[in-house]
């Protein structure tokens, strides 16, 4: 069995969170960097310190990123996100419960808020 022994470049400041209507502008931009479509229904986002840097359809996984910096160890992360809110048991408890996770509901307030992007 041979292992890959390059280490996977996780930034300091990743975040990876289930897109918002907030998010429609930035998820288009990104996509036309990458010559893509915006993914459709639920998708997930990285960010580095803020800035979007990928996205992944939870529903099909099609994949947009930022071509201009390195993206491949975040899709990564991104897919084993995916995965593991794929196998999770589903409960419903609500509207929120479908698209915030106990964490994140608990630690919501410790975010400083996004700044105003340029029109």
């Amino acid at each position: 069995m041979v292992m890959n022994s390059d280490p996977v470049m996780i930034p300091p400041e990743l975040t990876i969170r289930l897109a918002t209507a907030d998010d429609a502008r930035g998820l288009r931009t990104l996509a036309q960097l990458d010559s893509a479509q915006v993914p459709s229904g639920p998708v997930l986002i990285a960010e580095v310190d803020g800035d979007l840097r990928a996205a992944l359809a939870l529903d099909g996984g099609a994949t947009i990123a930022d071509p201009f910096r390195r993206s491949s160890d975040i899709v990564a992360l991104l897919r084993m996100r995916a995965a593991q809110l794929h196998d999770r048991p589903r409960r419903r408890r609500g509207p929120i419960a479908n698209t915030l996770s106990a964490l994140e509901r608990r630690t919501t307030h410790l975010r400083p808020p996004k700044p105003l992007a340029p029109l």
